[in-house]
């Protein structure tokens, strides 16, 4: 007889640590120039989008893939803006707050996204979408 062993891991969902909850306060009590779309901790930048773990999302009651502590990949990135202390990024039709950074590569990949940027809006090849 053929032994069954199951294990359930979701790969989609993280726990936030008490840094990730602080920098969520203080960004939520920030002011901002228009509507903010969500919040954004552990992000990285990868093929012109940021990726993170959600938090706060606007459509997170219709729609679970964006419920908080969710990974998300936002689409193509069309700016970057520093408002108070937090980076902002505009997509085509949502505004993300950036609250941390993910470890080690994070804001290394900000930065070179904007040096890259610098040369002109580069859209997420076909093949990777």
């Amino acid at each position: 007889m053929a032994e069954i062993n199951t294990v359930a891991v979701d790969l989609h969902v993280k726990r936030y640590s008490d840094f990730d909850l602080l920098r969520i306060a203080k960004a939520v009590n920030q002011d901002y120039e228009g509507l903010i779309t969500a919040y954004l901790v552990s992000v990285h930048i990868h093929a012109c989008s940021a990726v993170g773990v959600v938090f706060g999302h606007l459509l997170a009651l219709t729609d679970q893939r964006l419920a908080d502590g969710r990974l998300i990949r936002t689409s193509d990135i069309q700016s970057v803006t520093k408002e108070g202390r937090f980076w902002v990024i505009t997509t085509v039709n949502s505004k993300y707050v950036i609250a941390t950074f993910r470890r080690e590569v994070g804001r290394h990949s900000l930065r070179e996204f904007m040096h890259l940027q610098s040369g002109g809006y580069l859209p997420t090849p076909d093949r990777l979408q």
